[in-house]
C-alpha cells in the first residue's frame, strides 16, 4: 500500500494533536495544572490504545503466516514489527517520564503546558524516525525529536547550568544533524535514491568499482545517529547536558534519544547496508569497545550521580552496539535491551529529581548518604536500578547483557565480548558505591552543621512511576519469556 493510511501514524497524530491542544488551551483558557493533566492522561490513553491495536493486528498477521510489510504515504512510512516495538517502548518511556516529571510541572507553573507539549513532540519525532522508510523522513523525525529536547534542556530558565546544557546540546546536536544529512546526500549521489529499501535494491546485481562514496555515506549517517545514543567518541556533550538539564525531564531526554537513535541505526544496518556487514562490522565493534571502556572508567571517577549515569549510558551504548554489530539476527536482543534499560534510566533520573529537586542541576553523591533511613522506597528503587544496570542476575539487566554478549560471541566478536565482560565487573564499583552510600553511611547535613537533610518525597505520580519501573526490572529478569516472545513474534 502506498496511499494515505492515516492509521499507520495514529500514535504520532494523537501526540501532535495533544501537544497543539495543550498549548492552545494554556494560551486561551489558562487552566490549572490539573486540567492539563486530564488532557495529558487522555492523550496517553489514546496513544497506548493505538499502539496496542497496531501490535495486536501485526501479531495476528504474523500468526497467520503473513510476513508482508505495509508502506504508507508514498512509501515514506513503514509499518513493521521494528517500528511498532519502538512506538511501544517510546510510549512506555513517555508515560513514566510524565509521572516522574509531575513535581517539576507543579513548580514551573505556566511553562508546564510547554514542557508537556515538547515531550509529546519529541516522542512523535522519534516514533517517525523509527517508522521511516525514507532517509529524508528519518531526518525529519530526527530533527523534530532533537529540537524538542534542545528546548527541554533549558526549560526552567532559572539556572546557568541549564542554559549552558541547552546551548551545548543545540550546537553539537546541530553539527551531528548536518553530518547525517550530508551522509544522505552522498548516498543519493551514489545510488540515485533515498529510500531505505531502494538503496539496498540498487546494490543487487551490481559490482561496485568505487564504493568509497557509499562507505563514507554510511560513516556519516552512523556518526549522526551515534551522537544521539551517546556512543564514544560522539559522547562529549552528554555529561554536561545530563548534569545541567532540569532533573524532572533529563531521564526522558536520555531515554527517548537512545531509543530513536538506535532505531535509525538498526534500519541502516539490517536493511540498507546489511549486505556490507563484513565491512562495517569491525568498525562498529571497535566503537562498542571504546564506548564500554571509556564510559566505565570515567563513571568510576564521578562524584555526581547524574554525571555517573551519563558515563554509564555511554558504556551501555557500547553494550547495545555489540548487538547491532552482530547483524539482523540479534535485533530482538537489541530491542529487549533498549526497552528494559530506558525504563531503568527514567527511574534513576527521576530519583535524582526527588532527592536534589525537580528543577535542579546536578545531584552530588553525598546527597544520597543515609537515604535508606530518610526514604526507604526511593532508596530501594534506586538500589534496584543500580543492580539492574550492573547486570546482576534476577534483574532485566542480566538478561539484556547476556543476550547481546551471546549474539556477539556467535558473530565472532569474541574480543569485544571479553572486553565488555571485564568492564561489567569493573562497573560494579560505581553502581555498588551508590548503594553503600544509601544504606551504610550517615546522612550529610544539608546546609548548616547539625541540620539534617529533608526526606525526599516521590509524590503519588512519582511513586507510581517508581513501582512500575521496579516491577518491570524484576519481572523481565525473573520471567523474560513473554517480552522476548512478543519481540520475536513481531519482528519479520
Amino acid at each position: 500500500m502506498t496511499d494515505l493510511v492515516w492509521s499507520a501514524i495514529a500514535p504520532e497524530l494523537i501526540l501532535v494533536t495533544a501537544a497543539c491542544t495543550l498549548l492552545l488551551v494554556d494560551v486561551f483558557v489558562k487552566p490549572p495544572l490539573r486540567s492539563l493533566g486530564w488532557i495529558t492522561a487522555a492523550a496517553l490513553v489514546g496513544v497506548v490504545a493505538s499502539v496496542v491495536i497496531q501490535l495486536d493486528n501485526l501479531l495476528e498477521l504474523r500468526a497467520a503466516g503473513d510476513s508482508s510489510i505495509s508502506l504508507g504515504f508514498g512509501g515514506m512510512i513503514i509499518v513493521d514489527g521494528g517500528a511498532l516495538l519502538l512506538r511501544a517502548a517510546l510510549t512506555g518511556v513517555l508515560v513514566l517520564a510524565v509521572l516522574a516529571a509531575w513535581q517539576m510541572l507543579q513548580q514551573i507553573g505556566r511553562r508546564a503546558a510547554e514542557t508537556l507539549a515538547l515531550m509529546f513532540l519529541a516522542t512523535a519525532g522519534f516514533m517517525l524516525l523509527g517508522a521511516s522508510a525514507n532517509l529524508v523522513m528519518m531526518f525529519i523525525g530526527l530533527e523534530v525529536g532533537s529540537i524538542s529536547l534542545y528546548v527541554l534542556a533549558g526549560m526552567t530558565r532559572e539556572s546557568l547550568m541549564a542554559d549552558e546544557a541547552a546551548l551545548k546540546y543545540f550546537l553539537l546536536g546541530s553539527f551531528a544533524s548536518a553530518v547525517f544529512i550530508y551522509g544522505v546526500a552522498l548516498l543519493y549521489a551514489g545510488t540515485g535514491s533515498v529510500s531505505i529499501a531502494a538503496v539496498d535494491a540498487a546494490f543487487t546485481g551490481q559490482i561496485l568499482t568505487r564504493p568509497g562514496v557509499l562507505y563514507l555515506a554510511l560513516a556519516l549517517l552512523a556518526a549522526g545517529l551515534l551522537f544521539k545514543v551517546t556512543a564514544a567518541p560522539f559522547h562529549a556533550w552528554a555529561p554536561d547536558v545530563y548534569q545541567g538539564s532540569p532533573a524532572g525531564v533529563v531521564g526522558f531526554m536520555a531515554a527517548s534519544a537512545k531509543l530513536g537513535g538506535f532505531a535509525g541505526l538498526l534500519r541502516l544496518t539490517t536493511i540498507t547496508f546489511d549486505r556490507f556487514i563484513g565491512d562495517w562490522q569491525p568498525a562498529l565493534a571497535a566503537l562498542a569497545a571504546v564506548s564500554i571502556v571509556l564510559g566505565t572508567l570515567l563513571a568510576i571517577a564521578q562524584s555526581d550521580l547524574r554525571r555517573m549515569l551519563a558515563y554509564s549510558g555511554i558504556a551501555h551504548a557500547g553494550f547495545i552496539l555489540i548487538g547491532v554489530a552482530s547483524g539482523s539476527a540479534a535485533a530482538d536482543t537489541v530491542i529487549f535491551y533498549l526497552a528494559v534499560y530506558t525504563i531503568q534510566l527514567v527511574a534513576a533520573f527521576a530519583i535524582t529529581a526527588m532527592v536534589s529537586g525537580p528543577t535542579s542541576s546536578g545531584s552530588a553523591l553525598e546527597s544520597y548518604s543515609g537515604l535508606a533511613r530518610r526514604s526507604p522506597l526511593i532508596a530501594g528503587v534506586l538500589a534496584l536500578m543500580m543492580i539492574g544496570m550492573s547486570g546482576m542476575p534476577v534483574t532485566s539487566g542480566f538478561i539484556a547483557k547476556f543476550g547481546v554478549f551471546r549474539a556477539g560471541w556467535e558473530a565472532d566478536l569474541r574480543w569485544v565480548v571479553i572486553v565488555a565482560l571485564v568492564a561489567s565487573v569493573a562497573a560494579f564499583f560505581f553502581y555498588l558505591r551508590v548503594i553503600v552510600d544509601m544504606y551504610m553511611r550517615e546522612p550529610v547535613p544539608a546546609e548548616a552543621p547539625g541540620t539534617p537533610r529533608v526526606a525526599p518525597e516521590a509524590g503519588v505520580a512519582g511513586s507510581v512511576a517508581l513501582w512500575v519501573a521496579a516491577t518491570v526490572t524484576v519481572l523481565a529478569g525473573v520471567y523474560p519469556g513473554p517480552l522476548l516472545e512478543l519481540i520475536r513474534n513481531a519482528l519479520p
